[in-house]
């Protein structure tokens, strides 16, 4: 006696179709032919149709015929496939409500440019017409959205033009690192205030470098921690000298005692381009302290997640590989600025200009 053994091939969900209920139906017109010890069971023919054995004897109920006489006139009921296409097709007139966005061409568009245009996700797209009044028909949550856009109903929209292409992030596997052993501060001397986003003025830097054998310029990027507000400036090189000379350039632009409370700590990688915390934490126009800054444990992205997240945004404007000495300034300050018109999920649909009310955002 042979063995049948049934391995779904079939994806999940997915629907029998007419070329399958005709391979069943000649499966069971040949059954019907053959003795009773040599006839095929419902799972040995849902072996051969890559199916479940559930699936086939719903679908032998849906496409009965019969009766039917024989040479010896005994009764018996068979299988149509017209018949249960028929019943499938019949039915499936019924299934589901209409899509919302429906006929609504004008707001199908205005997710598309604001996608494939400005580089904003879906979700950014129903904060920002929830926050400012939805001038549209079509009223969807981001969830929707997202179906509508893997479906193609948005024009000229597909998953590989959003962020991250549509892919989920990777889990993120936290480890206990051993302490700091640098002579700065490590990041478990932090205040509690900024450890919990209570209290403004906690930043953390970073620096987006250019690709492999382009110029040695680069992007030094600050967030901080309760606002998402976002700085970005261009650095002649990832150097400890041209670090310090930017904070020195913030700090002439806003004074120092509007510095001192605008910047309360700043936490940092341990690269080299942030080795001078002496420098850092120095006025350049008082010679006082100014600020404190703290390192995070050596390959514990996830301690300044909130800049590697801006630096994804950026990325989105500058891919890998780019030549910063190519981008000038204007063409920084309007990813700046973008970045901080960009509504928040974590700020209520808010943006880092308006959540944080500082004019040096706007």
């Amino acid at each position: 006696m042979s063995q049948w053994k049934y391995t779904k091939k079939r994806k999940k969900g997915e629907h029998l179709t007419y070329i399958d209920r005709q391979k069943l139906e000649m499966l069971v017109r040949k059954n019907e032919s053959l003795p009773a010890y040599k006839k095929h069971s419902i799972r040995e023919i849902a072996c051969l149709l890559e199916s479940s054995p559930a699936t086939i004897s719903r679908e032998l109920k849906r496409g009965r015929v019969g009766p039917l006489y024989g040479k010896e006139l005994a009764p018996y009921y068979s299988y149509s496939a017209d018949v249960a296409q028929r019943d499938y097709d019949q039915k499936g007139t019924a299934k589901g409500r209409n899509i919302k966005i429906g006929q609504d061409h004008a707001f199908a568009n205005y997710v598309s440019e604001q996608i494939l245009v400005h580089k904003q996700s879906p979700d950014a797209i129903i904060m920002r017409l929830n926050r400012d009044g939805n001038p549209y028909e079509t009223t969807v949550s981001t969830r929707t959205l997202y179906s509508y856009i893997e479906r193609g109903y948005i024009p000229g929209v597909e998953l590989c033009h959003l962020p991250r292409r549509g892919r989920l992030g990777k889990p993120q596997y936290r480890h206990l690192r051993r302490a700091f052993k640098g002579d700065g501060k490590g990041i478990e001397e932090r205040p509690q205030a900024a450890n919990t986003r209570e209290e403004a003025g906690h930043w953390e830097m970073d620096c987006m470098l250019s690709g492999r054998g382009k110029s040695k310029m680069c992007l030094l990027v600050l967030s901080e921690r309760k606002h998402r507000e976002v700085i970005v400036r261009i650095l002649r090189s990832a150097t400890a000298e041209s670090v310090v000379n930017t904070l020195d350039c913030l700090e002439r632009k806003s004074g120092a005692k509007a510095f001192r409370k605008r910047f309360k700590s700043i936490t940092m990688d341990n690269g080299s381009e942030f080795s001078n915390w002496r420098s850092l934490e120095r006025s350049c126009l008082t010679g006082k302290k100014r600020t404190s800054t703290y390192y995070c444990h050596p390959y514990s992205a996830w301690e300044r997640g909130t800049v590697e997240h801006v630096i994804g945004l950026i990325r989105r404007f500058i891919p890998k590989g780019t030549d910063i000495s190519k981008l000038s300034s204007a063409d920084i300050q309007r990813i700046e600025d973008w970045l901080n018109d960009l509504p928040r999920r974590i700020l209520n649909g808010k943006s880092a200009k308006i959540a944080s009310g500082s004019p040096e955002a706007a």
